[in-house]
């Protein structure tokens, strides 16, 4: 299945892609060590880390409507290089030793202006398959492919920050950054797949198909599903209301990133009380591996099981696979739930991507998956900081107490809503019925 991928995607995008999100997952992680190793002070550098975190939740679904409306071409290319540009800007100003007020603005322009790379590849890469006339099972092996790189790009980003720390200064390893997103955003922007994700007319819906199953040039929002055989809808139809499970499965990737930020708060805090603080990365990096092999084997998964299972089977895992946090009392045992942890979030990271694809209009699909990513960014920064505090009252597994309580929202979540309900009908194209007198 994923030699249909690479023969779908071509051998470059995907190197190129991986290339430019790479930066995205370096920039929190760096900021961070860079602006405490040149002022001094962890206040400051949260705040700077703080303000790029939130600079990319909010303007990131904002990019990802722009490059729905004006293509990614244009947008990409804007924001690769304004973001390389706020990056090497960040580092200057730091090694400058500016204030706190310069540290905290150039940071919120770091995040503002993250081109998205990440969402956009998705979006791009469903809209080759879907233009070649893929089934669902193509698609589903595409959106694993792609939640592959986010995982690997997530654990090499911070390790090359954390090796350039060591060995070097971190403002190295965010000059290595701002270089990957002038040369490899510019590339991702330039390469001709940009053309194959803007926003088409949905088809007409065709004769239906097994429950779960899309066929081949059918429509993939749930909007245009809802519609009688055989009609169409109008751009702005298309482009209209969302069905209520996007905006629920958005989140559900909220609370995804919540469970990573409070995992990583808990990690460091029971390994700083082990007395072995440089062993939380690893902890961590053995959960992303766990969780990119498992992610690249959902391929595996039978088509019979249809995306709404898919769901509530992946939060049931991420309860299950949870709670054990709580009950850690050796570095071995923490190596040993983390990692096994890790096994529950591919899963529902790939089959919530799925599932925004499958519902929302084509005309909207880069959009939203920004908001799904800036959902997880959001996420994490808000619950790490919630966690940190807490673990540093109560211990590691006050911390961990809220990566379970997100858990179960999560599986709450997927028991009560539909994922797969349509939105309220749209208008059908065509003669306006006559007022009456």
């Amino acid at each position: 299945m994923y030699r249909d991928t690479l023969g779908l995607l071509g051998p470059a995008l995907p190197v190129v892609s991986f290339l430019a999100r790479l930066p995205t997952a370096m920039c929190q992680l760096g900021s961070l060590l860079l602006v405490a190793a040149t002022s001094g002070s962890l206040t400051t550098a949260g705040l700077a880390g703080g303000a790029l975190a939130a600079g990319q939740t909010c303007a990131g679904p904002v990019i990802g409507r722009l490059a729905d409306r004006r293509g990614q071409r244009r947008v990409v290319l804007v924001a690769s290089a304004a973001n390389a540009v706020a990056v090497a800007a960040l580092v200057l100003a730091a090694l400058a030793h500016v204030g706190t007020g310069w540290l905290v603005l150039l940071g919120a322009l770091a995040g503002t202006t993250v081109p998205q790379a990440g969402p956009l590849a998705r979006t791009r890469s469903v809209a080759l398959a879907r233009g070649a006339g893929a089934d669902d099972r193509l698609v589903g092996a595409v959106l694993s492919f792609e939640g592959t790189l986010d995982e690997v790009s997530f654990v090499l980003g911070p390790a090359l920050v954390g090796l350039a720390a060591a060995f070097a200064h971190p403002a190295a390893a965010l000059l290595v950054a701002a270089g990957l997103l002038a040369v490899f955003g510019t590339a991702f922007a330039l390469h001709p797949s940009a053309e194959a994700a803007r926003g088409r007319p949905a088809p007409a819906v065709p004769p239906s198909a097994p429950e779960g199953r899309t066929p081949p040039g059918a429509p993939t929002d749930a909007v245009a599903r809802s519609l009688p055989r055989g009609t169409t809808l109008t751009g702005a139809a298309e482009r209209g209301r969302l069905p209520r499970s996007a905006y629920v499965l958005r989140i559900a990737m909220t609370l995804q990133g919540a469970m990573f930020g409070a995992s990583q708060a808990g990690i460091t805090a029971f390994t700083e009380e082990l007395g072995a603080p440089a062993q939380a990365g690893l902890v961590y990096a053995a959960m992303g591996v766990m969780s990119a092999a498992v992610g690249f084997s959902m391929t595996a998964v039978p088509a019979r099981i249809g995306p709404a299972t898919r769901w509530r089977a992946a939060t049931a895992g991420l309860v299950v696979l949870s709670v054990p946090l709580l009950l850690v009392d050796s570095l071995g045992a923490l190596y040993a739930v983390v990692t096994l942890l890790g096994a529950a979030y591919a899963p529902h990271l790939i089959t919530v991507f799925g599932l925004t694809e499958r519902t929302v209009p084509s005309a909207r699909l880069a959009e939203s998956m920004a908001f799904l990513t800036s959902g997880i960014v959001g996420g994490q920064a808000l619950a790490l900081a919630l966690s940190g505090r807490l673990a540093d009252g109560h211990g590691a597994p006050a911390a961990f107490a809220v990566a379970v309580a997100a858990a179960a929202l999560c599986a709450a979540l997927s028991w009560v809503v539909d994922p797969l309900a349509p939105a309220r009908r749209p208008l059908p194209a065509g003669p306006r019925p006559a007022r009456r007198a």
